[in-house]
């Protein structure tokens, strides 16, 4: 059964996408002094007419000034957000508006300086986590079952418990759980099949998963479930809720490093500890940037040293090609995709 939203005849006057160029966006939240609270969150459900939910979420939430990435689809949604923390009363009413909505678990940022998000887009995909499974195969709505925090410490206390990282190779580079197993992977999609086929040997014992907020693990976690395996649990709102959690209530963290985040900040701080390396010069160092030719684009980890050498650029070429008037650059470009490249070293890791 759907959900279906009808807009009200004075919201289908209103525009319903950012008419502001982004960088003026970006101006107006840097220099801002303005209090915004970063806030995650997802729900899996039945949306009969994602289009006209995702129309009637722009209108509420541009009243409030939400900025952020949000994909709607008919199995639901996925959310990144920041608002003015003023506004947030304001934000949880218009969440409980909407029946699946209401009562959400929301991830508050664990670092979080207001500059996470520069305008508002809410997009409409086919799935809010591109899996790249049948459809059917599987019914979300039956995940394993969730850990707090408690639950996550007692159970990876014991030697045969297998922890999984359920996120890309380049999150877990800079953070990831003690003992886990964090496959080298791309993309979810990709992920979902080989540690079905890593762990086929491994059925019957507990396998616990992990990810940023815990909505790829909401839906892994069904899929190994479907797949077989007896005993499968995952960490209830992932590293964020866990982190905030542990820090709460005085328990043992076992997160190590930063945790990687899809917005303007790219980390937030867990521990002190630096687990990557500078991936030009390997100096120990935790900090993603993208390559300053925007022909290039390549998101990867660079110290200062190199930063400095390299001009913020991950190569020599690039270097060069940066160096171009912006004019002779815009040319080279021209008709190439300039989206974001992950650099990968190709590195299979051990299962725990």
């Amino acid at each position: 059964m759907g959900f279906i939203f009808a807009l009200p005849l004075k919201e289908c006057n209103m525009k319903l996408h950012n008419t502001i160029n982004g960088e003026e966006l970006k101006k107006k939240i840097v220099e801002s002094n303005e209090e915004r609270t970063t806030i995650s969150f997802y729900k899996y459900a039945n949306i009969g007419n994602p289009q006209v939910f995702r129309d009637h979420l722009f209108i509420r939430w541009s009243e409030i000034g939400v900025l952020g990435r949000i994909y709607v689809a008919t199995e639901g949604i996925n959310a990144q957000l920041s608002l003015p923390s003023e506004n947030l009363d304001e934000f949880k009413k218009s969440l409980d508006e909407i029946t699946f909505l209401q009562n959400v678990r929301l991830n508050f940022a664990v670092e979080d300086d207001g500059k996470s998000f520069f305008k508002l887009a809410i997009k409409v995909r086919n799935k809010i986590v591109a899996d790249g499974l049948e459809e059917d195969l599987f019914s979300f709505a039956a995940p394993a079952d969730y850990l707090d925090v408690e639950g996550f410490n007692k159970i990876t206390e014991n030697p045969d418990t297998v922890i999984v990282d359920m996120r890309n190779h380049y999150e877990s580079e800079v953070g990831h759980f003690k003992g886990a197993w964090c496959p080298d992977v791309d993309t979810f999609r990709e992920q979902l099949p080989y540690v079905v086929d890593e762990l086929g040997d491994k059925k019957d014992k507990p396998v616990v998963m992990y990810c940023t907020g815990g909505i790829r693990c909401e839906k892994a976690s069904a899929f190994l479930k479907h797949k077989g395996f007896k005993e499968v649990y995952h960490l209830e709102g992932g590293i964020i809720k866990y982190s905030r959690d542990a820090k709460e209530k005085g328990l043992p963290n076992k997160f190590i490093g930063k945790n990687f985040v899809f917005d303007q900040r790219l980390h937030e701080r867990i521990t002190d500890d630096i687990i990557a390396q500078c991936h030009q010069c390997g100096a120990a160092f935790d900090e993603h940037v993208n390559c300053a030719n925007k022909a290039c684009n390549l998101l990867f980890i660079q110290c200062p040293v190199c930063a400095g050498k390299y001009k913020h650029c991950c190569s020599e070429e690039c270097k060069t090609i940066n160096a171009l008037p912006e004019e002779e650059q815009k040319a080279l470009r021209k008709g190439k995709d300039t989206g974001v490249r992950i650099f990968s070293k190709g590195r299979f890791q051990p299962k725990a």
